[in-house]
């Protein structure tokens, strides 16, 4: 029995595809930026990359490098990003610290991320069922003993931006538990200089940019520092990666209207957008 694939045959005619002719803004960092980009193509769109925020190593590395040391007190390592995977596994490389150093330590990720994991280190113990700091405390609570577990979170060092409150709830409800939980900065996310989007910007409030779309609170918080008032985006729908970057982009005054349901992925953020166009095109 033939059964259709999900996956848009790339052979079919754009006019036909559900994001047709509408230009996206992508304001994710460039190591996402492109495959949050390849879904929406797949769905007919235009990408206008757009980074308002980028990731980079640490300058120095004091305490990741200590934690690094003494990894084998730690009972759980939780990651909450694909680039924490990417620069905590960089770094015990630079130091010679093998991936075996690991194998005591269960390890979580989070969706996709999990993948990353296992290309790191060929192991993963924990891959939450809602892909979000609270999948992770709901997991958790549920093991015995938990309380007396030690953990270990990578995160980000913020620069130049008030930090997205994600990882410091996200500490604060693994203390509620009981667990002793040791935070180390293990990449930069800083904000990017709006000089350099003059075009982008101008396309914005213009109302040739269909979509903005967000993957990250630090993304919303580094482009309203690039708009001069909600007026540049007025004619853009806004659309979010999963209800935590909603919930703080409605925060920070911004009207959402599109909200992937399943944020595992980038392909289910493009259908959220894609079923947003589709809905909207059968009532008109």
């Amino acid at each position: 029995m033939h059964t259709e694939s999900r996956e848009i045959n790339l052979l079919t005619p754009s006019r036909n595809l559900p994001l047709y002719g509408k230009r996206i803004l992508v304001t994710a960092p460039r190591n996402y930026a492109y495959r949050l980009s390849e879904q929406i193509i797949k769905k007919g769109a235009l990408p206008v990359f757009m980074p308002t925020i980028e990731t980079c190593y640490l300058s120095k590395y004091t305490q990741l490098d200590a934690a690094l040391a003494r990894i084998d007190e730690f009972d759980w390592i939780i990651f909450t990003s694909r680039n924490g995977i990417t620069a905590f596994f960089h770094r015990m490389n630079d130091l010679n610290i093998p991936t075996s150093a690991v194998e005591k330590c269960h390890l979580c990720a989070l969706g996709k991320d999990a993948e990353s994991l296992l290309s790191f280190c060929g192991k993963v113990d924990l891959i939450p069922t809602e892909p979000s700091p609270a999948g992770i405390v709901a997991e958790l609570a549920k093991l015995p003993q938990i309380h007396e577990k030690k953990v270990l979170i990578p995160a980000p060092e913020v620069v130049g931006l008030s930090e997205p409150d994600v990882v410091p709830n996200l500490i604060t409800d693994l203390q509620q538990l009981g667990i002793k939980v040791t935070r180390v900065p293990t990449y930069i996310t800083q904000g990017l200089d709006k000089t350099i989007y003059g075009m982008e910007l101008n396309l914005m409030r213009e109302g040739i940019i269909d979509v903005i779309a967000f993957s990250s609170t630090a993304e919303v918080e580094s482009f309203l520092t690039m708009v001069n008032s909600q007026s540049d985006y007025e004619h853009c729908v806004i659309a979010c990666f999963g209800p935590y970057t909603t919930a703080n982009a409605q925060k920070l005054g911004m009207n959402v209207s599109i909200v992937a349901r399943d944020y595992s992925s980038f392909e289910g953020f493009a259908e959220a957008i894609a079923a947003f166009f589709t809905l909207t095109s059968s009532s008109d």
